[in-house]
């Protein structure tokens, strides 16, 4: 498994990252899909035989239980000090005052209850999973920056934003001397590829590392259309992102279809190795619930499209209505 930088930092990352938000107790949080402990550990044990040392997850992932899961397999199985632990601050499934947000008060609840579900000292990536319009940014970069002096974290990343959000909260970094982010986690995938427009541009320039969430939106560039699954059935976050512009993304997907019969591989393959091609420090998180999917996304290492590949998977793109932020 290729390693790489994660930014201009010093932290080395495998160039795919497994996602946490397929772990979990079903009976906890929204997604009924998710994989009870047996199962999770079966998977995330796999990824590392493969060379995976980075797992993504949030405090939020299955009410906490997607933490839970990957800090005892982690313990347990593979060692703290083999893995690259990222997990995410915003979401609550609490309804109560301060139970949510990126306040100073919140971050710092939050960061021990994540420390005590992953069971360890410390977070290597620590991401704010959206912008918070009610909590001016300064006090929430002050209390992330304390969290890196302390120890309790070691880098910092955000996720999910307008561009101009992010540059703000960049240049106030930069201005006040705190702790910076290392990278941003957002959507991409080929159906959706606004990020190219702006924050992606600005990312490279900055030295600042990629992580793509939904890199096979939501399943739906993993396999031909008409073929459903119980996850996307059951996946209600995962339609409000692609119903709407399915028709404008239906030639995409079967594009990618005809090129995976081409090569003789799987579509999630071609997806994935787009992003990979196209996206040279990108990193894209792995939502995966069975080890064949697995499979199929570690051999996406081994293909190489070429620059024809890449324009022709691209060719049926249209812009997109912002989506995921």
């Amino acid at each position: 498994m290729e390693t790489v930088k994660l930014g201009k930092s010093g932290l080395e990352v495998s160039r795919l990252c497994l996602g946490g938000m397929s772990f979990g107790d079903p009976s906890r949080g929204n997604y009924p899909w998710t994989l009870p402990y047996d199962e999770s550990k079966s998977l995330i044990r796999r990824a590392f035989d493969s060379g995976i040392n980075f797992i993504d997850t949030a405090n939020s992932y299955s009410d906490g239980s997607s933490e839970e899961i990957i800090g005892k397999v982690v313990s347990e199985y593979i060692g703290r000090d083999n893995v690259v632990l990222a997990s995410k601050v915003y979401f609550s499934s609490k309804k109560t005052p301060n139970s949510s947000g990126l306040s100073r008060k919140c971050i710092f609840r939050e960061i021990d209850l994540s420390l005590k579900r992953l069971n360890t000292d410390y977070i290597d990536l620590y991401q704010i999973h959206r912008w918070d319009d009610q909590t001016p940014i300064e006090e929430t970069l002050d209390a992330l920056s304390d969290l890196v002096k302390i120890g309790k974290v070691r880098y910092l990343g955000a996720s999910s934003m307008a561009t101009w959000q992010f540059v703000k909260a960049v240049y106030l970094q930069k201005n006040h001397g705190w702790a910076k982010f290392v990278s941003m986690q957002g959507h991409l995938n080929l159906v959706y590829r606004e990020e190219e427009r702006e924050m992606l541009p600005f990312c490279n320039d900055e030295g600042i590392g990629y992580l793509a969430w939904s890199p096979l939106a939501r399943g739906r560039l993993a396999r031909p259309i008409g073929i459903e699954s119980y996850r996307i059935d059951n996946d209600a976050y995962g339609n409000s992102l692609y119903a709407k512009s399915f028709t404008d993304d239906k030639l995409v997907i079967e594009t990618a279809s005809l090129m995976a019969q081409k090569y003789g591989v799987s579509q999630a393959e071609i997806a994935l190795t787009w992003i990979i091609g196209r996206h040279k420090n990108g990193v894209p998180i792995l939502g995966v619930t069975k080890e064949q999917q697995l499979d199929q996304c570690i051999n996406s290492m081994k293909l190489k499209l070429s620059e024809e590949d890449l324009l022709t998977l691209e060719s049926s793109y249209v812009p997109h209505s912002t989506a995921g932020h």
